[in-house]
């Protein structure tokens, strides 16, 4: 028994209905230049830096309780990563005119991943999040580059410290959940990935993600000890699946694991 052979022009159809999705979700948003890239990227970069180094210290010396610099810290970087929820927000109405929920998600790719192969939109296209879930978890695993305690975050709640401060700090657990939203959620992801990403083409082509976990991972100017790590993890677990998927939602959903995470153990140390 011979196998069923396609049908005449069937494959050339499937590929022009891939390529035209492809073209739909790129229509949807406006190329940058180089220059309006970087600017976006420093106009992310810089406040969290200066946020993180300058405004933190100072803020430390205007706070009372036992550990005001946590504190400052964790005000300081929240405050930043929200200012990156309204940049986006400033940009895609300047972008659009308005504020429409179907015209934004189009234009932040808030849409389903799309097999590029196939065109398949959704549905089992999903389980590969899983894979870069997994791949994520076993990369976080890899020692990095410590950073000075408390600015490093996982060595603060991993330490005494950290445990004596939010041992039944509900107040504080409720800024670390905003943190966590607007880290992986409104705020890196959805700027770097729903926003920039799909905007790269037009400089980069191709290597457009890989400009962009370059661009993500060169952003922490605030935590520079992390910098080599997220190169990786910035290009090929959150960048990647992005734009391979053309779904901001890939990175969100990678990225929030490590929120996920955070939030269970500090649950853990606030519930004690």
């Amino acid at each position: 028994m011979t196998a069923a052979r396609p049908r005449p022009g069937y494959i050339e159809s499937r590929m022009e209905l891939s390529s035209q999705e492809t073209d739909q979700r790129y229509a949807a948003v406006r190329q940058y230049s180089l220059a309006r890239i970087l600017a976006v990227w420093a106009a992310a970069a810089v406040p969290m830096g200066l946020l993180a180094w300058v405004v933190a210290p100072w803020l430390r010396d205007r706070l009372g309780g036992d550990d005001p610099f946590v504190q400052a810290l964790l005000i300081c970087l929240t405050v930043g990563l929200v200012w990156q929820f309204v940049l986006v927000l400033i940009l895609v109405r300047h972008e659009l005119g308005g504020l429409k929920w179907p015209r934004v998600r189009d234009a932040l790719w808030l849409r389903a991943p799309r097999d590029p192969k196939t065109g398949r939109v959704g549905g089992r296209i999903w389980w590969w999040a899983l894979l870069f879930v997994l791949l994520f978890g076993v990369w976080s695993a890899v020692p990095g580059i410590p950073g000075p305690s408390p600015r490093d975050f996982p060595d603060l709640i991993d330490s005494e410290r950290g445990e004596d401060f939010f041992r039944g700090a509900w107040g504080w657990y409720a800024v670390v959940v905003v943190f966590a939203v607007f880290n992986t959620v409104l705020g890196e992801e959805l700027l770097f990935r729903g926003l920039l990403l799909p905007r790269m083409r037009r400089v980069f082509g191709r290597g457009d993600w890989v400009a962009n976990g370059t661009l993500f991972a060169l952003y922490h100017l605030h935590q520079p000890w992390v910098i080599v790590n997220t190169l990786v993890d910035g290009i090929f677990l959150l960048a990647y699946p992005s734009r391979r998927f053309q779904s901001a939602w890939m990175g969100i959903i990678v990225h929030s694991t490590q929120s996920l995470f955070i939030l269970i153990v500090i649950l853990g140390l606030v519930a004690k």
